[in-house]
């Protein structure tokens, strides 16, 4: 077999290369994950990675999807071409409706009539770009039911990014420019900017309850701070909100 080669990043789960593909550790979530990739594949989205089983050690595995992972400072085309990415996903996956109760990372259930299996991890170090761009998304593992208000609020937090101090106006440009790329009259950019905190409010809560019930993953965030950083985060988004309002 060829050398495996430990990936960068993973917080919450990790993961090696070997040749081309990528193993990574299963849990109970893992059926309803393959699932929903193999329907994308199935639909000809492109920029996700294809499951081929599992290898002897249990792990799944993936194709590696070539390019390297963005940091925290998105380009304005990149992030276009995200949102544009993520409202072509939100159209394929609309058509899959998993039957009966599904085991997801972060719930269980039948989907509701008016949701969908959003990624729920949609932010820059999860994309893959290469000399031509944004080419592709890596690390599904938090998917499962929401709304696709769900998926962008998610992205304006880490990649506008609200979570961070910074120039009103700018985050406001950012809000403005997510807004037309995933569709224009889809959401607003005051829509999103209010589910932001939202959205924050279930990344804290999610990454709380999963550490209580023992998630390798989520326990790992904690050595990075979570969710009491999250928390601290969205306070201060909140007092903010009003001025990145005031520029949009």
């Amino acid at each position: 077999m060829d050398q495996e080669i430990a990936l960068p990043g993973g917080n919450v789960g990790g993961a090696v290369r070997v040749g081309d593909t990528v193993r990574r550790a299963t849990g109970p979530w893992t059926p309803a994950v393959h699932g929903l990739l193999d329907h994308l594949a199935a639909a000809g989205l492109t920029g996700v990675p294809r499951v081929h089983g599992f290898d002897d050690r249990g792990r799944e595995i993936l194709d590696f999807l070539p390019g390297t992972s963005y940091g925290p400072e998105v380009p304005d085309d990149v992030l276009a071409d995200a949102m544009r990415w993520l409202a072509q996903y939100h159209r394929v996956v609309a058509s899959y409706r998993p039957v009966g109760e599904v085991v997801w990372r972060t719930s269980r259930g039948e989907l509701a009539a008016d949701q969908i299996v959003c990624m729920h991890d949609y932010g820059y170090y999860n994309w893959i770009g290469t000399e031509d761009g944004f080419s592709g998304v890596i690390d599904w593992d938090m998917a499962g039911p929401g709304v696709p208000l769900d998926d962008i609020a998610f992205t304006a937090w880490n990649t506008a990014p609200l979570a961070m101090p910074m120039d009103p106006a700018y985050q406001a440009a950012r809000l403005r420019l997510m807004a037309t790329a995933y569709g224009g009259d889809v959401f607003t950019p005051l829509q999103i900017l209010e589910g932001a905190p939202l959205r924050a409010q279930r990344s804290a809560r999610v990454i709380r309850a999963g550490q209580l019930a023992g998630d390798p993953g989520m326990l790992n965030l904690a050595t990075v701070g979570e969710p009491e950083r999250t928390e601290h985060r969205l306070k201060d988004l909140q007092r903010r909100v009003p001025e990145i309002a005031a520029h949009l």
